[in-house]
């Protein structure tokens, strides 16, 4: 089928207010029919994730990596080095490779090792947003099943009043 896209399935018409939603599926539409630089998303646990870009042939001042309104954009350009190629299998084409992070997702670090360029993601919820445990009171004092305050002895108050 071709012609598929988000504006035929959603028109915009019907959806008031969601157009940084249909920007963003635009723009992974986009993105996704470029594979350059080859990449994989490595989920390590729950809180840690890795990005793997394939970049062969390029330096380490050739690559430059840049978090901004919760976009991760990964660029490269090659320097001319000056070589003339009778064959250049290897692509060290200019990229830009941009991830959309989820809310909580902080970059931790990078590493560029054997042609690979690892970056290290970290799943940070703020202490307010974790869940936590709440206490339990053995004592039934002033609160009954039918949200009436009043005081009671009676430490079985989920039961029936009169049983």
């Amino acid at each position: 089928m071709t012609g598929l896209n988000v504006h035929n399935l959603f028109p915009r018409s019907a959806f008031v207010g969601f157009d940084h939603l249909f920007d963003e599926l635009d723009r992974v539409a986009k993105q996704a029919q470029d594979n350059y630089p080859p990449h994989n998303i490595v989920k390590v646990d729950d809180q840690n994730y890795l990005i793997e870009l394939a970049v062969a042939g390029f330096a380490q001042d050739e690559l430059t990596i840049e978090v901004k309104d919760r976009s991760l954009t990964v660029s490269g350009e090659h320097q001319n080095r000056g070589r003339e190629y009778l064959h250049k299998g290897i692509s060290a084409r200019k990229f830009n490779r941009t991830f959309r992070l989820s809310e909580y997702v902080q970059v931790a670090g990078a590493d560029l090792i054997d042609g690979i360029l690892a970056i290290k993601l970290e799943v940070i919820v703020p202490e307010e947003m974790r869940p936590r445990q709440i206490e339990i009171n053995s004592n039934a004092r002033g609160v009954t099943h039918d949200n009436t305050n009043r005081q009671t002895d009676n430490t079985s108050f989920l039961t029936e009043e009169g049983n």
